[in-house]
């Protein structure tokens, strides 16, 4: 693998925000997810569950409820008292209209997709029409007292179930007026405290189903008013719920970080007659799980603790493949870490600032694995506050560490860095151009003269940096076909030769930038691209894709290389194939020509092209052993494994890592229990023996 200085990074302070709540898509691909800074993110199912498009938050924009309508349209609504619909190819809200009934605490679409009905804080339950361009205020149902905290909609569009305070009431969507009134404590003897109706769902069968801060699952009869069952799934609160397509499995959320799979299951074999029967408990969160899901294969959970879980139905895979694996989700599958090599400065990206850090230095070597001391401690230079409620979209430091750049959803700031000895002075730019914001990822040169800006439609504008401090518009690159979508990643070759965009539509165009032209296309893939970039001396493409695909493409040739080729022909490894992170950045070591360095969140592996024409690709048969534990063997056994991928696991979770010269690497970690400290406490189980 080859014996590198290692730069061991761990005060980049990143605390991902908590998940709020989860939107499936009916009959679709995606998972919508919002978290409580505001941020909104859609997974692809398709796409091994990828991130692909996220659009940051906003300090006075609070997201309480999803809802996906009328197909691919995603509506947000919360406590600002807004209803917001999203533009998912420019990555940015596209309009809001005020709810009227102040907070809003719930929305649900019907099961046509062709109104919302929101609850709100004054007591309301509002319908709003969905019309080409926007929605219109249809009319108010029944007024009552108490702030309705949930909404959902009989999959006849019927009749509504919202549930409140103490109580849960049944709205007829036609007349507008209550028709049934329930009191959910009603039941129970000496109750000295209030329950709240969290979550609701309503059943084609009549069957309304409520959790509550009381931590109970009850089944009721809405036309009775009755209580069919109840389940005491928590000594704190079921704080959510979600039910199955085919009505026939429910998953809950709890407070102490469970949740519950509940299934209607027949009372004996071939009996006709069925109960709701809680069937399988997991503790996949250590916080508030405040949102779940029901997809048609997984159960989709989502937590304070910022974690993503998804856990596929056993029952419904047909073998025991890798889609019957679990996932958790913590980090962005994105870069929010820049590296100045020359400068050896990281630049670190939080919501709302920037924190410029020069790396520390040591003037010892030692052996492998062995930790030096610095003479030099890292140093935190600059701290860069975006003004406005608005969150930092990207950022990015040049290479040569004079230049930071980032942007908002209305703003691009761009910032001349100036070091003299120890002190640093930072002068913002003024008069930058005026682009068609925001700009969704930033790229520098390589020699730091042009910084590339990725835009809407497809678009990538080129600025010229001048020596004294200023900048200028010099080109924009749009592809010759249109595209309605986004560019999210951007990769420039080191002689300032070619660069190669990636948009929504999963695209990737090549532009030549000596004579400004589109330069070619890459053949298409059905798989979104999650990192790419420009080998130094070859211009060769290297791509990796959701599915842990890896592919060159010579762009001075315009087609895959033989190396990719070959690699495709023969398969990578099925362990290889099976990661369920994105591949997140590649770089190359000019000492090597033929490594390629790439790494997602729990390993760095380095692959090397000359050992595939020595020996062949690892094939599935093979262990695909990291270097620790190959070290732990003989030198024969050793020789038996020597294939083309050098991996490392010792750092977790990897955040960045890239090689700041020939012989050195820098690696970003955020160890899990690092920023949970700095989570509220969580409920407290008591545990068996303590």
């Amino acid at each position: 693998m080859g014996e590198f200085e290692v730069h061991r990074v761990r005060f980049f302070g990143l605390v991902p925000a908590g998940v709020r709540c989860l939107a499936c898509q009916p009959r679709g691909g995606r998972l919508a997810l919002a978290r409580t800074d505001g941020a909104v993110e859609v997974y692809n199912f398709a796409a091994n569950y990828f991130q692909e498009k996220v659009i940051p938050g906003h300090e006075g924009r609070s997201v309480e409820a999803l809802c996906w309508a009328a197909g691919d349209r995603l509506f947000g609504a919360g406590l600002g008292g807004e209803i917001t619909e999203y533009d998912l190819s420019r990555l940015c809200v596209a309009r809001s209209v005020d709810g009227g009934g102040g907070p809003i605490w719930s929305m649900a679409a019907n099961g046509s997709g062709t109104q919302l009905a929101i609850g709100c804080e004054d007591g309301s339950v509002k319908l709003f029409q969905v019309v080409p361009g926007g929605i219109q205020f249809e009319r108010n149902l029944d007024r009552r007292k108490g702030r309705i905290l949930c909404l959902s909609w009989h999959p006849s569009d019927t009749h509504i179930a919202a549930g409140s305070i103490d109580i849960l009431r049944v709205f007829d969507v036609s007349s507008g007026q209550t028709v049934q009134r329930i009191m959910v404590n009603y039941h129970v003897h000496k109750v000295k405290r209030e329950c709240i109706v969290w979550s609701i769902a309503f059943l084609s069968s009549g069957t309304v189903v409520t959790s509550d801060s009381f931590g109970r699952v009850q089944f009721w009869d809405w036309e009775r008013g009755t209580l069919l069952e109840s389940h005491t799934v928590s000594t704190s609160a079921a704080l959510s719920l979600s039910v199955s397509e085919k009505e026939d499995s429910i998953v809950v959320g709890t407070s102490t970080g469970a949740t519950y799979q509940f299934q209607l299951l027949p009372v004996k074999m071939g009996s006709l007659e069925k109960r709701w029967v809680r069937t399988k408990p997991f503790q996949h969160h250590t916080h508030d799980v405040r949102a779940v899901a029901h997809s048609s294969t997984a159960l989709i959970s989502g937590g304070l603790d910022a974690q993503l879980v998804i856990r596929p139905l056993m029952e419904k895979m047909q073998k025991k493949s890798y889609e019957a694996a679990l996932r958790k989700f913590t980090f962005p599958h994105r870069r929010l870490v820049s590296c100045a090599r020359k400068a050896r400065l990281l630049l670190f990206q939080f919501s709302q600032h920037l924190e410029l850090w020069r790396l520390g230095s040591t003037n010892e070597t030692g052996k492998d694995g062995e930790v030096l001391p610095l003479c030099r401690m890292p140093e935190h230079l600059v701290q860069l506050k975006s003004k406005g409620p608005e969150h930092i979209y990207c950022s990015c430091v040049s290479p040569c560490g004079s230049w930071v750049a980032y942007s908002t959803a209305s703003r691009f700031h761009l910032y001349r860095v100036q070091y003299e000895g120890d002190s640093v002075s930072v002068k913002k730019v003024p008069k930058v151009p005026k682009l068609l914001l925001p700009a969704y990822q930033l790229q520098f040169s390589a020699e730091s003269g042009s910084l590339f800006v990725a835009s809407a439609r497809g678009s990538v504008h080129v600025l010229q940096l001048a020596e004294l401090g200023g900048c200028k518009h010099l080109h924009t690159f749009r592809p010759p076909s249109g595209c309605p979508e986004a560019v999210y990643l951007l990769a420039v070759s080191a002689d300032g030769h070619w660069l190669a965009a990636v948009s929504g539509d999963w695209a990737i165009h090549i532009y030549n930038l000596k004579c400004f032209k589109h330069h070619c296309t890459v053949p298409t893939y059905d798989c979104a691209v999650t990192a790419l970039a420009i080998h130094p001396v070859t211009n060769n493409l290297v791509i990796t894709y959701s599915d842990q695909q890896l592919f060159e493409f010579s762009i001075p040739e315009k087609q895959y290389t033989a190396w990719s080729r070959t690699v495709q022909n023969h398969g990578l490894h099925k362990a290889w194939l099976e990661r369920d992170s994105p591949i997140t950045h590649i770089t190359f070591n000019p000492k090597n020509p033929s490594h390629i360095l790439l790494h997602d969140i729990y390993m760095f592996c380095i692959l090397d092209k000359s050992l595939v024409s020595l020996c062949p690709l690892p094939d599935n048969s093979a262990l695909l052993m990291n270097q620790s534990t190959l070290k732990q063997l003989p030198e024969t056994a050793r020789q038996r494994q020597l294939h083309a991928f050098k991996i490392c696991k010792k750092f977790q979770p990897l955040l960045f890592a890239d090689l700041l010269d020939e012989n050195c690497l820098v690696m970003v970690e955020r160890p899990i229990m690092d920023f949970k400290t700095q989570l509220p406490l969580p409920i407290q189980q008591k545990k068996f023996g303590t």
